[in-house]
């Protein structure tokens, strides 16, 4: 019998992605991250507080499977939290979901199954894995279709997917692994949709059947990021100018960490056809606001390259996608060295520097990185 390490969260994907695995024959352990500082929390909405840990502790006991808890909270300080608030702090809108997949989650999970001699592990993300062949790219990455200017053969072992639920796919946040890390991840859920899991946990009688999905960063209380930011960084609150395209002073910001590319609310401006911001400027500690049309961009730079499969091309036709919850859009990428240059075929709404850019052909994940800016 195999072994496979689960990371549990308390909530209901993981819950039933430990089942799963049970009932397809495996030894499964539940393994939850004590991630972030112990708090006074009453809500499981998050995946880091102590109560979800209890929780997952408990649906492991329910399941009849062994479970244990490790502190790594050094580390999420060190590669996600400290991140986290540099990035606001300089104008960015990082995802911490992101860092934490790419240095805690499935770095640790692979420890565990390492120390306890398991052959696998699994998360609940909905996404999928295409184990030991080459997929075609669909279209045809070709001049003239869908791709690039020269065909591109594909020598990727492991393929990542999209999960087949639209509303829940979660490849967006996977394209960091690597084909070490595919090559012992298990993904159960991905042939599923988000109701046939509750389904399942509810005829199970999992407490986290019905509960609630998380809608906040699973670090920050009360989902005020501005409050967060200014206790462990206070030089991010210093006030500046908001400046519109002619160069006029409209108003003053509360400091750059509280706004993001394409925000509309909050700018403290009397209008009648709505500003947005379009620009923040950390050197100059400004702001700058223009109107709807000013905030979708054309062309964007992304660093910190992570290729899942490695175009043999350095100009190709993909979609990308930019925020977890959009669609992915049709675009042109220049690739040169770890730097790609996106230029999509219509330009797309407020793409904000410090957000990740992922390439995808059909469902396929090629890769993806950060953007470093707008053009």
């Amino acid at each position: 019998m195999k072994k496979v390490i689960v990371g549990m969260s308390g909530g209901v994907d993981s819950s039933v992605t430990a089942f799963l695995l049970k009932q397809q024959g495996f030894e499964v352990e539940g393994v939850s991250f004590i991630l972030w500082e112990a708090r006074n929390r009453t809500s499981f909405n998050t995946c880091c507080s102590l109560e979800s840990v209890e929780s997952a502790s408990k649906t492991a006991e329910s399941l009849g499977i062994r479970h244990s808890a490790v502190d790594v909270r050094p580390v999420f300080i060190d590669k996600v939290i400290e991140p986290f608030v540099n990035a606001y702090s300089e104008g960015m809108t990082p995802n911490p979901c992101i860092l934490c997949n790419k240095y805690i989650k499935f770095r640790f999970l692979l420890q565990e199954a390492k120390k306890t001699g398991a052959e696998y592990i699994a998360t609940g993300h909905y996404a999928r894995i295409v184990r030991g062949q080459t997929l075609p790219l669909n279209p045809p990455l070709s001049k003239g279709g869908h791709g690039g200017v020269d065909s591109l053969p594909l020598t990727a072992h492991y393929s990542l997917l999209k999960g087949i639920d639209p509303k829940k796919d979660q490849s967006y946040v996977l394209y960091v692994l690597t084909q070490e890390q595919l090559d012992k991840l298990i993904l159960p859920l991905g042939e599923y949709r988000k109701q046939e899991i509750r389904e399942i946990a509810r005829s199970l009688g999992l407490a986290a059947a019905d509960r609630p999905e998380s809608q906040e960063i699973c670090f920050i209380e009360d989902r005020n990021y501005f409050k967060f930011i200014e206790a462990l960084s206070p030089v991010a609150g210093q006030p500046g100018p908001i400046i519109g395209k002619d160069g006029k002073v409209l108003g003053t910001h509360k400091g750059v960490y509280c706004y993001t590319i394409g925000q509309r609310k909050g700018l403290g401006l009397s209008s009648l056809e709505p500003y947005y911001v379009i620009k923040i400027d950390v050197l100059k500690n400004a702001v700058y606001v223009g109107r709807q049309d000013d905030a979708k961009i054309k062309e964007i730079l992304v660093n910190d390259l992570n290729w899942i499969i490695r175009p043999d091309s350095n100009l190709i036709k993909s979609t990308v996608k930019v925020r977890s919850m959009m669609e992915d859009k049709p675009a042109s990428i220049e690739i040169s060295g770890g730097q790609a240059k996106v230029i999509f075929d219509e330009p797309q709404w407020a793409t904000a520097p410090g957000q990740s850019a992922v390439f995808y052909d059909g469902d396929i994940v090629l890769g993806g990185g950060v953007i470093e800016s707008n053009e």
